[in-house]
């Protein structure tokens, strides 16, 4: 099973509705998806389910078997302030160390409003992700001005629909 992330917590974002357009992708190759939204972790879980209190938030617990169960994830990863969003962080801290990530495999793809495309975001996750033992295929599409490249659940640059494309094809023989 492939898992999906939209990496932040704002609500209707970029993030989310592309990686439910990654998720159509895949299915129409007959891949099993899930989808994790970083916007529906639960409100409480930064005091609930971190440090002495791991395994102590139920609802924090059946993401963190999501996570356990996947073999494959794909990270959709907004830019913001030059890295990742911390809530990202604070979730990847609150997953058991090191045997969520430890030796599965993992996509990138960025996105951003400038033209950058969230290449600081992408390659400070890769060092997170290499640092818990997961191994991260090389190719990360960004999208930039994600606002207008992204209209209407579709990716109107041919180019960057490409990559994407074959980015997934990629992961799934990773």
């Amino acid at each position: 099973m492939i898992c999906v992330i939209a990496c932040t917590n704002r609500p209707n974002s970029y993030s989310l509705k592309i990686a439910e357009y990654y998720i159509k992708l895949l299915q129409a190759e007959a891949v099993e998806c899930t989808l994790i939204d970083l916007n529906t972790l639960p409100e409480s879980y930064l005091f609930s389910a971190l440090y002495h209190n791991q395994g102590k938030d139920e609802s924090f617990n059946g993401i963190k078997k999501t996570i356990a169960d996947a073999e494959k994830f794909i990270f959709v990863v907004p830019e913001y302030n030059g890295s990742f969003p911390g809530v990202l962080k604070a979730f990847i801290d609150g997953l058991d160390y090191p045997a969520s990530f430890k030796n599965k495999k993992a996509a990138l793809l960025g996105i951003s409003s400038g033209n950058m495309g969230g290449s600081l975001a992408l390659s400070h996750l890769t060092d997170i992700l290499n640092y818990l033992g997961m191994h991260v295929l090389a190719s990360k599409p960004r999208i930039t001005r994600v606002e207008q490249t992204f209209v209407d659940g579709e990716i109107n640059d041919a180019f960057v629909k490409g990559l994407i494309a074959i980015q997934a094809k990629d992961l799934l023989s990773f």
